[in-house]
């Protein structure tokens, strides 16, 4: 066996091994962001905050659906308990050119009672970290620096990552009852929220 054979194999060899261990680390921080997703899923931070911020879901011609409207009302009743003297409702409109997300989340609280000039909708994000970044900057315009976060129970982990990435200090208190059902559902969920988490972790 000569000289340029033993090299190439020690090279095969560094390539394997560095391939390990890269896999091997991506799996683990993996499993760190899928517990992260599971642990805030479970919690329900009702801290006093400046603002409560719903993200939206999808709406249907002025009205919300009903998983928006189920995190709608949840924020209707932190804001009912005094959690925070604003509401902060978000998203854009996609393909509706009528409304959006944030107006419509805005509205239907108003027609519950929260008065206007507690409301503030951020109707411009297209997805949630375009909406995140968004919302950060209506806060810093506000001078607030704490929120809650309401959405569904394995989103929150990620909105609470890029609202902290914000300078945000953020509590969540997702709506109950929004998990899948089976657990084959709810694997894929939590590895998808993990997987967007870690996407947005490592986009350059």
């Amino acid at each position: 066996m000569n000289g340029l054979t033993l090299i190439q194999r020690a090279k095969g060899h560094w390539l394997l091994w560095s391939l390990t261990l890269v896999i091997a680390l991506f799996l683990v921080y993996l499993a760190v962001a899928c517990a992260g997703v599971v642990h805030d899923a479970s919690q329900q931070q009702v801290n006093p905050a400046d603002a409560i911020v719903v993200f939206g879901a999808a709406q249907y011609y002025g009205r919300p659906s009903p998983v928006y409207r189920a995190r709608l009302d949840h924020a209707f009743d932190l804001f009912q308990r005094g959690i925070a003297p604003v509401v902060i409702t978000t998203g854009g409109s996609g393909a509706d050119v009528k409304f959006n997300e944030g107006g419509v989340g805005h509205d239907y609280l108003m027609h519950r009672g929260i008065p206007e000039q507690n409301l503030i909708a951020e109707t411009q994000g297209s997805d949630t970290a375009e909406s995140a970044a968004r919302i950060a900057v209506i806060m810093r315009t506000n001078h607030m620096g704490t929120c809650t976060a309401v959405s569904d129970e394995y989103h929150v982990f990620r909105i609470r990552k890029l609202l902290e990435h914000e300078g945000m200090k953020v509590y969540v208190a997702p709506r109950s009852d929004s998990r899948p059902r089976s657990q084959w559902q709810r694997m894929t969920a939590v590895c998808r929220e993990a997987l967007s988490y870690i996407a947005w972790r490592f986009a350059p």
